[in-house]
């Protein structure tokens, strides 16, 4: 493996969030509303107004928070049941972290598929990281490629990272270090610090991108900002080399 790819891979390993979130939690999916009236059985209830399942998904998420996973899960299969992507989602990974004991893991990749195809991004990009890592999949790097594609053209900055990493090393996809670059500086702009380390290792080298030490500066020191210190010590170079260009 290359030096430049060995440190790239070390920086996401030691600083991208690699572990989809358990539980949905997007305002969107989980808005105030009141408690809702007693519903029949889960399976019953496909035309369930929107508001009803937003309760079932609010109330699923307080239950769960307070440790209460069977009901947390019975209120997301409902939902589920109804039609709503963020609960499919929900009950997918609380089966796939160990949970609960039911639905079975089929059944959980299968309604982790369903959402994803549904478009609900946090479902694209863990389907992709199964994908990537054969964990309850078959391994493809194709079509793990193609899920992160989704998940990041929403602007889930966690696909972003990983989108960009598939073309970084062309697993999946044609290895392309400009769009490597060009996600991973979208994902630097979303907040990840991992992103930022390395698009600005990307300007400091010049690979998939023109070399720009001021660019490699400014992201290094935002990745400084959020506590890399090997970000703060290539920046402190940088700026030295840069203040002896500028004085000579």
């Amino acid at each position: 493996m290359q030096p430049m790819v060995a440190r790239l891979l070390a920086r996401i390993a030691a600083c991208a969030l690699i572990a989809a979130s358990p539980i949905a939690t997007r305002a969107a999916d989980v808005p105030a509303a009141p408690a809702a009236p007693a519903a029949p059985a889960a399976r019953t209830v496909p035309k369930a107004d929107t508001e009803s399942i937003r309760a079932w998904n609010r109330e699923a998420f307080e239950r769960y928070e307070a440790g209460e996973t069977p009901r947390a899960l019975a209120l997301f299969r409902r939902a589920a049941d109804a039609g709503d992507a963020s609960a499919r989602y929900n009950v997918a990974v609380i089966r796939l972290r160990g949970e609960s004991r039911s639905p079975s893991l089929n059944a959980a990749v299968a309604m982790l598929r369903s959402s994803a195809s549904a478009g609900f991004a946090p479902a694209q990009h863990m389907l992709g990281s199964l994908l990537e890592t054969g964990r309850h999949v078959p391994v493809s790097q194709s079509e793990a490629a193609a899920w992160f594609g989704r998940a990041a053209e929403q602007g889930l900055v966690d696909a972003q990272v990983s989108l960009a990493t598939q073309h970084y090393l062309g697993r999946g996809v044609p290895q392309d270090y400009a769009l490597a670059a060009r996600w991973y500086e979208r994902a630097a702009d979303g907040g990840d610090v991992a992103a930022q380390y390395l698009i600005a290792s990307m300007y400091h080298s010049g690979l998939g991108v023109k070399r720009d030490l001021r660019a490699a500066l400014d992201w290094y020191a935002a990745a400084a900002r959020q506590g890399d210190d090997a970000a703060r010590e290539q920046a402190r170079l940088i700026a030295d080399r840069l203040a002896r260009e500028r004085d000579s």
